[in-house]
């Protein structure tokens, strides 16, 4: 697949398709650091020690097929314009922190955009599977297939008491990272997730924004991951979230049942109100249109707005986003500018959507 192909299309093949309670969990991710045995980490390495890693990768993987993932493709972030690394990120195919990268940086990519390999980020490796909706266990699966095929050809650095060495701490032992990507707007507008959030911290799992360590929670969207790597199996590792994610889950349809019982008014003139700003604005910043585009993925998971697919909300999350802004312009754009094309974009495809379905 080709390096146009990845930064064209603003929603992956695979945000297309139905998961397990979607209304309510985006997507699931599973996430495995690993190194190479005799080659620096990454943390401490420079460009000339690190260039190996992605010619390993070239070689071995670029251009073969997995069973699972079919055909992979190589994109050097030397290849790549800022705007075309801001992309990556925005799709989560890459993290801010490998846009930012030297040469040496990589991310092997499966064509449905469901496997991201990032090459030479903090570690050697991050093998990512990105699924929709609520499926750890199932992420965990694929994660291992593409461990084990990748172990195959290289070796990778363990340690028999420690397990995987990796750049951070944290991560050493399993080097599993398992979240989920939640939206949970009732929680918020009910201010229960506040009190929520001390608890879950003290199981052992972290709460970020949208785009991960650092960033804000924009559109009532958090990701949840386990913080601990060593001295639990995988399996615990993600039976842990699974657990903590179901009860979250039960919560936020609570919470959206007691809007809707005790609050029907506020919560519909609410949920009309971002409809009809979104319909007819001129200029919309980003986070505004995060905001109201959450709104109204409520109305729709809760049946107040019908005639309006999900999966677009999905998509205009990206596509609002500066990098595919500017690619779309086919310039750099101004602040000023992008708010006025974000406003464009959302009328324009809300508009496509009420002629294809009509909105009640």
């Amino acid at each position: 697949m080709t390096l146009h192909s990845f930064i064209q299309n603003a929603t992956s093949p695979w945000m297309k398709n139905e998961g397990p309670d979607s209304d309510i969990v985006i997507s699931s991710r599973v996430r495995l650091a690993r190194n190479l045995e005799g080659i620096t980490f990454p943390i401490i390495a420079n460009e000339e020690e690190l260039s190996p890693v992605p010619e390993k990768v070239e070689a071995h993987f670029a251009g073969h097929s997995h069973k699972r993932f079919g055909e992979l493709s190589l994109i050097k972030m030397n290849d790549l314009t800022d705007n075309e690394k801001r992309i990556l990120v925005e799709k989560h195919l890459i993290s801010p922190n490998l846009s930012g990268k030297s040469k040496a940086g990589a991310v092997l990519l499966s064509e449905d955009e469901s496997l991201s390999v990032m090459v030479n980020e903090e570690d050697h490796f991050r093998i990512q599977c990105l699924l929709p909706g609520f499926q750890l266990q199932e992420g965990l699966k694929y994660a291992n297939d593409m461990d084990d095929w990748m172990e195959e050809k290289l070796d990778f650095a363990y340690d028999q008491r420690r397990g995987y060495l990796t750049s951070c701490p944290t991560n050493v032992g399993t080097g599993l990272r398992s979240s989920v990507m939640m939206h949970l707007p009732a929680l918020v507008m009910t201010n229960q997730l506040n009190r929520i959030l001390p608890a879950i911290n003290q199981l052992g799992l972290v709460v970020r924004g949208i785009y991960g360590e650092g960033s804000e929670a924009l559109g009532n969207l958090f990701q949840l991951s386990n913080q601990t790597t060593l001295g639990e199996s995988e399996s615990e590792i993600v039976e842990d979230l699974r657990s903590v994610v179901s009860q979250l889950v039960e919560r936020e349809r609570a919470a959206r049942e007691q809007l809707l019982t005790q609050s029907t008014n506020i919560v519909e003139d609410r949920i009309y109100r971002s409809l009809g700003i979104l319909s007819y604005s001129r200029r919309m910043e980003s986070k505004e249109a995060m905001q109201r585009l959450s709104d109204i993925r409520l109305g729709i998971d809760t049946g107040i707005i019908k005639g309006i697919d999900a999966k677009i909300l999905n998509e205009l999350m990206v596509l609002t986003q500066p990098g595919f802004l500017q690619h779309y312009a086919g310039e750099a754009l101004t602040a000023e500018q992008r708010d006025q094309r974000r406003a464009t974009l959302i009328r324009e495809r809300l508009t496509l959507e009420e002629h294809d379905g009509g909105v009640e």
